[in-house]
């Protein structure tokens, strides 16, 4: 049996919850509902009447999708590779999920994946310039 790579099985979770928050946008557009409602209204604001908090979490999800799979321009750079900027990113976008009704568990998903990327960092890890690739190891060519 083989290790467990850490930051692919996270990079599946983010995919996951780029997609959910995409749609809770799509769908924040339509019935617009702060989660946090039951306890104040003054962050009705920012989904009535201007629609900022489901803009922000669709380009969110939108640079999430497009981080993780990765599109072709952003795949190998070092933005791609780095699992700091992932670590400092993600928070954000779980907040603005974690603001709209519908993108509660878009939120939690992002959290469970941040949690798994900082379990990969902290044993070391690295994200492959070629996506979804295996580190190549280094050293003897032949066994003897």
């Amino acid at each position: 049996m083989g290790r467990l790579i850490k930051n692919h099985w996270a990079r599946l979770i983010i995919l996951a919850s780029a997609a959910y928050q995409i749609a809770a946008a799509v769908e924040c557009f339509f019935w617009p509902k702060i989660f946090w409602d039951f306890l104040t209204k003054t962050l009705d604001a920012a989904v009535r009447p201007a629609p900022i908090l489901q803009t922000v979490n669709l380009v969110f999800g939108l640079i999430l999708l497009a981080w993780e799979w990765p599109l072709g321009f952003l795949a190998g750079t070092s933005i791609h590779r780095s699992l700091e900027a992932r670590l400092a990113f993600l928070p954000l976008t779980a907040l603005a999920a974690a603001l709209i009704y519908q993108g509660t568990n878009a939120a939690i998903y992002q959290l469970i994946g941040l949690g798994v990327y900082f379990w990969a960092y902290s044993e070391g890890e690295i994200i492959c310039a070629k996506p979804w690739t295996l580190p190549q190891r280094g050293g003897r060519s032949a066994r003897v």
